[in-house]
């Protein structure tokens, strides 16, 4: 609950103060060699090979190996669960996109839209990058440092390339790091125990 409550006011804050002035300060790089990188980075936070690969290892592993296959399984819980809250929470809310802001001046909530234009808030990547993260995180800790700085990269980059406002990653990224936490508590946690 407080995490929650935490959430809201730092997106509220992010969208007064920060939303459109780091939109446009990005902006004005959109097309510098370093993008590349950025590019490069977004795509970590697709969620498609997640939800192929933990499926595949919870398949694949079921007779041989049940801790990796119970592995693949929460990976994919995880990246599905969260990345179909924020899809829907996208369409409720139908914020637009900076692309917006730059074309048309426009910032804001629309309300119930399908249109990619207006299904800002959250970001998805960021969304995916941090239920990933998180998941990755409770499964070998020891690593916990390179995949949630590998999450919050693909995060920062939804910024960077003026994809999403800092408000929608800030979303995105605790939906996607809850999910995670909460699947593994109420499903995963004695699984692994016995295992």
């Amino acid at each position: 609950m407080y995490a929650l409550l935490l959430t809201a006011l730092l997106c509220a804050a992010a969208w007064f103060f920060a939303d459109v002035k780091l939109a446009i300060y990005f902006h004005r790089f959109r097309w510098a060699s370093w993008m590349g990188i950025w590019d490069a980075i977004t795509l970590a936070g697709q969620s498609e090979l997640y939800l192929a690969g933990g499926l595949a290892a919870f398949l694949g592993f079921r007779r041989r190996n049940r801790r990796a296959s119970l592995a693949g399984l929460f990976i994919f819980m995880t990246v599905a669960a969260s990345g179909l809250a924020a899809d829907l929470l996208k369409v409720i809310f139908g914020r637009a996109r900076p692309m917006l802001l730059f074309d048309t001046g426009t910032f804001g909530l629309g309300w119930f839209s399908y249109v990619h234009e207006w299904t800002s808030f959250p970001s998805g990547h960021s969304t995916t990058a941090l239920s990933l993260a998180v998941a990755l995180s409770l499964l070998q800790p020891r690593y916990r440092l390179l995949f949630l700085t590998g999450g919050v990269l693909v995060a920062a980059s939804r910024v960077v390339l003026c994809q999403h406002y800092l408000s929608d990653v800030l979303a995105g990224s605790m939906l996607g790091a809850s999910t995670s936490m909460l699947l593994y508590q109420r499903l995963f946690s004695s699984k692994f125990d016995e295992t």
